[in-house]
């Protein structure tokens, strides 16, 4: 299914973290914490300001971000939990090594 947000709202997926300590202890699923950080999969159009423009996103599809632990509402789109928040539930975009490559 093909979700397209409204406005300055944004779909992220979670990314799930390591679920074993450095020691080789596995975490099970129920003491596990949710991640704080995901992937970006659908943007708005932008955020309508008070003279009626749009005003682009500063984030893109693809980006790899931090929110807040209670950040956003949880929906189900094809069997798989997502996230739908606005754009200043975002914390910040994580840059990976890569991109930093790309850019030099």
């Amino acid at each position: 299914m093909k979700i397209r947000p409204l406005y300055d709202r944004v779909i992220v997926k979670r990314i799930e973290q390591q679920r074993q300590t450095a020691s080789g202890i596995v975490i099970p699923d129920a003491a596990a914490e949710k991640p704080e950080q995901g992937e970006v999969l659908a943007v708005g159009h932008g955020r309508a300001l008070p003279d009626g423009t749009l005003r682009p996103l500063a984030v893109h599809i693809g980006d790899s971000v931090l929110f807040g632990k209670y950040a956003g509402q949880t929906v189900k789109l094809d069997g798989q939990e997502v996230l739908v928040m606005r754009e200043e539930d975002i914390l910040g975009i994580v840059d990976s090594a890569q991109s930093t490559l790309k850019a030099a």
